[in-house]
């Protein structure tokens, strides 16, 4: 780990737990970690562009070999204000949009949301991705409906750390088990994740506004920001595997780290089921596809 490169500073009531490409925020009981995911974009790049604009914002622009672009702008926090992507005509897709208003876009970060209730058969809501599973059944979980109607629409920050809001989304729990403080994945575990891939890729090719979430999970063993950091990287290092090796394309793709704070299995010893990750489709969330009407099949 790279404990050692840590440094902690602290404003008002927030504690900044700054590593060279990560920030570990703590506030009261709460601690989130956030990173800049535009370097993920990176991958088989033409040439990487930052501009920094007069408002606070910075915008980086990757271009692709095919000549596609992807531009990414951020807030002076390095939150996610929009994603798109230019294909080589110039034409644009809108990926992610958090410049809306609204009661969705205030300043609350964690809301006050209740959990959902779900009471249909448990593989149609959480699907244990292993052997005997069908590449249907995992398409089938990533187009899935929200289970609850989702009435307005929610920034990427709002979806990242709300659980009770994600849970409104199907998820696969992948059969990708890190060795204990690791996040390399081995070529049998990159294999595993074909199938995911090609879930993804036909879903994109439907809408190729979908976005995917990658969520990284540790056991309980180790410090809370130890286990943040790991789990964070986790997550990365899948979503690297998925558009390196498997060609699912990076911009569709939103990673993060949950360390500890959800257990599949309840034990505070060292857990392989628990030093997983888990994946699941939130575009409803980010932009109010609330129809409980499942995708039209082709």
């Amino acid at each position: 780990m790279i404990k050692q490169d840590r440094q902690e500073v602290r404003q008002g009531d927030r504690t900044f737990i700054r590593e060279p490409d990560r920030t570990i925020i703590r506030e009261g009981n709460r601690s989130i970690i956030r990173h800049n995911e535009a370097n993920r974009f990176a991958i088989d790049a033409r040439d990487v562009r930052v501009q920094q604009r007069g408002n606070g914002q910075s915008e980086t622009t990757v271009v692709r070999a095919n000549g596609t672009r992807i531009v990414t702008v951020t807030d002076g926090e390095g939150r996610l204000v929009r994603r798109s992507r230019f294909d080589d005509r110039g034409r644009e897709i809108v990926i992610i949009d958090n410049r809306f208003t609204g009661a969705a876009a205030g300043n609350a970060l964690f809301l006050d949301i209740s959990a959902p209730v779900y009471r249909g058969p448990r593989e149609r809501y959480i699907l244990d991705y292993g052997p005997g599973v069908r590449a249907e059944q995992i398409y089938d979980i990533l187009e899935a409906p929200p289970i609850e109607r989702i009435e307005r629409r929610y920034t990427l920050d709002q979806v990242r750390f709300n659980a009770p809001l994600r849970d409104r989304m199907p998820r696969v729990d992948v059969d990708v088990h890190f060795e204990t403080g690791s996040w390399q994945l081995t070529p049998e575990q990159i294999e595993k994740l074909a199938a995911i891939a090609e879930g993804m890729k036909r879903a994109i090719g439907r809408n190729p506004r979908e976005v995917f979430m990658i969520e990284g999970h540790t056991d309980a063993v180790g410090s809370d920001e130890d286990n943040l950091s790991l789990s964070d990287r986790r997550a990365e290092a899948v979503a690297v595997a998925l558009t390196e090796q498997l060609q699912v394309p990076a911009e569709n793709l939103v990673t993060q780290g949950y360390g500890e704070q959800y257990l599949k299995e309840q034990t505070e010893g060292p857990s392989a089921v628990n030093r997983r990750v888990a994946v699941r489709r939130i575009t409803p969330l980010l932009e109010q596809q609330a129809s409980n009407t499942p995708p039209k099949r082709r």
